[in-house]
């Protein structure tokens, strides 16, 4: 049996919620086998970890780190200048934490502040981990494969990409509130929401920065009358970012069964209630809707790295876990898709089975007993 002595514990990556939550639950594992164990996050400055880390009680120091702009525009030339020495500073900076944290075991989980943490703690020789959220892997993890002792991931055949002696399967970090829903689950999100229990229940999600896309295609079928959806209810997360658009288009429409905010803070309730749900395929979406055991029509988005999202949610698909929609279809295509497999019961009930057959819910405990086998 694994003795859990208190470690000194390092913590890298952030940029999204999909990197920021897992880490965040890998970090509450650690406390809950030992509460002596002291935790140091390190994150990108400007990110959203510097922000999400505090609130959930933990210490996070931030890089200068940024990533290079595709786009061609002046703001963005400035900022590739710039990312050389960036880079120059953060690893340096690096260097100092582990040597003054002295870390026990490094741990990290993808994006910008993760690659020169965990060079770093490599070089100096600290055991070290990565976790690998997604079904492509990320530049960053696939360059330190070869460099730390372990390497979770959440899908099958990422021998690709690591060393196969070196990974374990492990599935994403989820956040604890999120649960396979029971009837008095279900009838307490609906009380919550004040939703109908006589209408059929849509939950459309775009990640923790929004989506345009769907955004955009709400947009239009609210515009034609919601075809298709007279007796639906529509749980509508649109983004902090878009959120002046979506209120400016939503001022003055009666529209009582669309419930929309800028972001859900009780996710948990949120899919209890859903009888389907629209969402993007982040690694963590993808995790959190296994475990939950709901069905879902993903809309994987283009614009990431190594079109990630696409593999995510072929995973599913290829099990008959759920259904896809391209993001260059989803105005056409996405809503008429949704109200028609809304109301097959038969339908909702295999796809929700099958993905909650492909759910690993003990994914922190197992990437925290692995951290441990390094120590």
């Amino acid at each position: 049996m694994t003795q859990y002595r208190p470690l000194r514990v390092i913590i890298s990556g952030g940029g999204t919620g999909g990197h920021i939550f897992p880490a965040i639950s890998i970090a509450n594992r650690f406390k809950e086998v030992n509460p002596d164990t002291e935790i140091l996050f390190v994150g990108a400055n400007g990110k959203m970890e510097m922000e999400k880390v505090p609130a959930a009680g933990y210490k996070i120091v931030g890089l200068p780190i940024c990533g290079l702009q595709r786009r061609l525009t002046l703001k963005n030339i400035w900022n590739d200048i710039q990312v050389p020495f960036k880079i120059l500073v953060s690893n340096a900076r690096a260097r100092k934490l582990i040597r003054t944290f002295k870390p026990d075991i490094a741990v990290g989980v993808g994006g910008y502040a993760s690659a020169p943490l965990l060079f770093a703690a490599t070089r100096l020789r600290v055991p070290s981990l990565i976790q690998e959220q997604n079904g492509f892997a990320g530049l960053t993890n696939k360059m330190l494969g070869d460099k730390v002792g372990c390497i979770c991931v959440a899908y099958e055949g990422m021998e690709k990409f690591f060393p196969a002696e070196k990974i374990v399967m492990s599935g994403n970090p989820i956040r604890s509130v999120i649960k396979k829903a029971t009837p008095k689950m279900r009838a307490e999100a609906l009380e919550h929401y004040g939703l109908d229990p006589q209408c059929k229940q849509l939950l459309v999600i775009g990640g923790s920065l929004g989506c345009g896309t769907l955004n955009k295609t709400m947009k239009k079928w609210i515009e034609a009358g919601c075809p298709g959806g007279e007796d639906v209810e529509v749980i509508w997360q649109c983004g902090k970012y878009y959120e002046p658009d979506v209120k400016a288009f939503m001022e003055g429409r009666e529209l009582p069964r669309i419930h929309w905010s800028a972001f859900i803070d009780r996710m948990g309730l949120a899919y209890s209630a859903a009888d389907l749900i629209v969402s993007r395929s982040g690694a963590s979406s993808v995790s959190e809707i296994c475990v939950a055991g709901k069905p879902c029509i993903f809309v994987p988005s283009p614009n990431v790295a190594e079109d990630h999202q696409t593999h995510n949610a072929m995973a599913l698909v290829r099990r008959d876990a759920a259904a896809i929609v391209k993001d260059a279809e989803a105005q056409e295509k996405l809503m008429p898709e949704a109200m028609a497999l809304i109301h097959d019961s038969a339908r909702l009930k295999t796809l929700g089975a099958n993905a909650l057959a492909m759910a690993l819910p003990d994914a922190a405990a197992i990437i925290v007993d692995e951290a441990y086998k390094l120590v």
